[in-house]
């Protein structure tokens, strides 16, 4: 480019110093005066040709006669087609020193839900927790569901991760320095705006790529600006509001010289009308000016347009360390001992621990500890409130034609038809499925809705286009892999699975699975969200009376129960009081060596469960939990002394062991060889058989425990399952508020009573 241009002279340079000196001026003052940037002052006094007008006005300022300090050349000068490096970088500072306030004050905090006043980002005071990177998309892994359920089991599945297959997970940052164009995906609440926030503030605040200008640009505001600008003038847009001058040409040398980081954040809330003149022009301004860093954020179902130059890649969910990093920042400034408690809290609650894999949901959550100091014991409640959040404070702001029956449903409606796939799905056991198949229950749902309300637009419709928006819109639905989904959460398809049987009444499919464990949350959920379920646990109650109702050697089982607990003198409650003796009868009958500490910490976790005053004080239990402990010693082959049998033989009465007792487990101490491990174990090999027959007619004749049963097999499953039902109902029990107290005293009382005294009972 060539143009009329003035530069200073050696002589010119001297005087023009000289001259600034004088006014007790700095440069950057000098073009302030002048309001122009730094850089054209720091050309003119470098002998660098400036525009004539410009140094004119420059001489005039700092009263030079311009002909005495100017080269003495009256051709044109021609203009360097690229500035020096020092000139370049001149520029970068300055400009990032006027855009710095403006990055600092929109982008330094975040305030998200309902939180009273925005929160820092960065800083001392920063919440901001570290975002991982998966570099291969989850969801376009070719994998079958045999693999994603890859050694797992319905008993034990993987909630947290939902037995996720391990990809390689890398910070944030390393990614974007890995990558000059990055398009980071997720899903809705994954933290993507925030990672592109927390990238503006760690490059303003000189921590990362000090060499570029951050430019944040919300590509919704970009494509609704009036007059629809191009990227470019959008920039110098942004520039003139921050107080750059000559803010075109200065956007445009910085995009040429690759010293702009552009964030271009949320491309799937474009409008439809807006979406391909956006992605034309990141399209444009990408491959021209190819040297700068690009980052874009999209939900990762929306993205329907690739950049071939960009490279994708998937936000991870936050594991277990970015949890307690988040919370620790969270509750630094309030309460640092809260934090502890939160951990504590999360890590004693599996789903709402799932919850907290996503930023914006563990926002909530501590939103609620923060001002309960606890979760809410109902937890259907909390569970409802990150769903609204999810449907309807971040509904998406952008539907494409196909899909806008979905968009026209209602929060109700949208619920309803996640609550049909949830059960249909839970129902068989279906963790991840086919993408075919919940097409089909979509379809099946639409149907029916036109069935009942035949004046709604759905007969045309896209069941794929609408699972891609419970996905992009949402995040409800999750493609694991190419072609499988699955609910992001298992707590939400729990959660969902139970509203539809609350909503169908269809409790008949409870109460065939009530002994399984993997419905127990069903269970939990389905009594919180009734509006009364004085029937429902009656029905339970009825359903686990009946497991073994016709079994004789069971109802003798409890039977024996009934007058074990009826014998000993405590002041509890006798429901309490029979939960205790069936745990510890019920540890004996499947006893181990190492059972002791299991047993008493169930038997009374299970009492207590029933009557809140019971400790470990009792005497009776502490006899009878002693001489179980012994019983359990003695079957497993181990080394039995007066210690293991937790008594001091020469003060019985602190046990409330009656003479005879105590003379007979004395007896019976004497037997023992006192003698090294290796001669006990010779003794034993000859006598331990008979010695434990002896102790345990000891225990059954005074203290009437550790009776051997000799169950078969269908018997000890029968016994399991009816354990774990009775404390599935006493949960149920304690976690509603819809029960009343007559119908709630009145099963506890018939708790684990043989069906003789029930029916004397009813």
């Amino acid at each position: 480019m060539v143009e009329r241009s003035l530069q200073l002279s050696d002589q010119g340079v001297k005087l023009a110093k000289k001259a600034l000196i004088g006014r007790s001026l700095t440069q950057q003052q000098l073009a302030t005066a002048l309001m122009v940037t730094r850089q054209p002052i720091n050309k003119f006094f470098n002998k660098k040709p400036v525009d004539r007008s410009l140094f004119l006005r420059i001489c005039e300022f700092l009263k030079l006669e311009w002909q005495m300090v100017a080269v003495d050349n009256d051709e044109p000068v021609k203009v360097a087609s690229q500035e020096t490096t020092s000139d370049i970088d001149a520029l970068v500072q300055e400009i990032r020193e006027q855009v710095q306030p403006s990055i600092k004050q929109k982008y330094g905090t975040m305030k998200v839900l309902d939180m009273p006043q925005p929160i820092e980002l960065t800083g001392e005071r920063g919440i901001y927790t570290n975002v991982n990177i998966l570099e291969k998309i989850i969801g376009r892994r070719r994998l079958d569901i045999s693999e994603l359920l890859q050694n797992s089991d319905p008993d034990h599945f993987d909630r947290f991760g939902l037995n996720r297959v391990k990809e390689n997970r890398v910070p944030g940052i390393e990614a974007v320095q890995r990558h000059h164009k990055l398009m980071v995906l997720g899903k809705p609440g994954a933290g993507k705006t925030t990672f592109l926030k927390y990238l503006a503030m760690q490059c303003i605040e000189g921590q990362y790529l000090t060499n570029r200008v951050p430019l944040f640009i919300t590509l919704k505001d970009f494509a609704e600006a009036p007059k629809q600008p191009d990227v470019l003038e959008y920039i110098a847009q942004k520039f003139t509001l921050c107080g750059v001058q000559d803010a075109s040409v200065q956007a445009e040398q910085l995009l040429r010289q690759g010293r702009l980081l552009l964030l271009l954040d949320g491309l799937d809330e474009v409008q439809k009308e807006d979406t391909k003149r956006v992605v034309r022009q990141i399209r444009d301004i990408s491959d021209h000016f190819h040297t700068n860093q690009f980052v874009i954020t999209c939900r990762i179902a929306a993205k329907e347009y690739t950049f071939v130059s960009f490279t994708e890649v998937e936000v991870a969910d936050f594991n277990k360390e970015q949890i307690t990093i988040f919370a620790e920042n969270w509750f630094r400034l309030s309460n640092p001992n809260e934090a502890k408690r939160f951990i504590w809290k999360l890590e004693h609650n599996k789903r709402i621990q799932e919850l907290a894999t996503s930023p914006l949901l563990l926002t909530l959550l501590c939103l609620v500890f923060a001002e309960k100091r606890d979760f809410p014991k109902k937890r259907s409640k909390l569970y409802q409130e990150g769903l609204r959040i999810l449907l309807k404070k971040w509904d998406a702001k952008i539907f494409h034609e196909r899909d806008h029956v979905y968009k026209n449903l209602s929060v109700q409606l949208k619920e309803d038809l996640l609550s049909q796939i949830a059960l249909a799905t839970f129902e068989h056991q279906n963790y991840f499925f086919e993408q075919a198949k919940v097409e089909a229950y979509i379809t099946e749902f639409f149907h029916k809705l036109h069935k009942h309300n035949p004046d709604t637009e759905i007969l045309h419709f896209d069941s794929e286009a609408i699972l891609k928006s419970i996905e992009a819109q949402h995040g409800l639905l999750v493609e694991r892999a190419n072609g499988i989904y699955s609910f992001s959460h298992l707590t939400f398809q729990e959660y969902f699975a139970a509203k539809e049987i609350v909503a169908t009444s269809n409790y008949a499919i409870l109460f065939q699975c009530i002994t399984d464990k993997r419905w127990r949350e069903v269970f939990l959920l389905t009594v919180g969200i009734t509006s009364t379920a004085n029937d429902l646990v009656h029905l339970m109650k009825q359903k686990i009376d009946n497991l073994f109702a016709e079994d004789k050697k069971l109802q003798g089982f409890l039977e024996w129960l009934s007058k074990k607990a009826n014998s000993v003198e405590l002041s509890y409650k006798p429901v309490a009081v029979r939960a205790f003796y069936f745990v510890l009868a019920y540890r004996m009958i499947f006893s181990s060596a190492s059972a002791y500490t299991r047993t008493r910490e169930i038997s009374f976790s299970f009492a207590y469960a029933l009557d809140t005053s019971v400790n470990s004080d009792a005497i009776d239990f502490d006899v009878d939990l002693a001489l179980a402990h012994a019983h359990d010693q003695a079957c497993g082959n181990h080394l039995l002394t007066a210690e293991d049998l937790n008594f001091d033989f020469n003060r019985p009465s602190i046990f409330g062991i009656d003479s005879e007792l105590h003379n007979n487990l004395e007896k019976l101490r004497k037997k023992l060889p006192i003698t090294s491990p290796e001669c006990f174990k010779i003794w034993w090999l000859g006598n331990g058989k008979n010695w434990a027959e002896q102790l345990r007619k000891v225990i059954i004749g005074h203290r009437n425990i550790g009776h051997d049963w000799q169950l078969n097999d269908l018997q000890v499953q029968l016994l399991k399952d009816y354990y774990y039902a009775n404390d599935l109902l006493i949960e149920c029990l304690h976690r509603n508020y819809h029960i009343s107290d007559e119908v709630r005293q009145g099963i506890e009382d018939s708790l684990l009573l043989p069906m003789s005294e029930l029916k004397n009972k009813n």
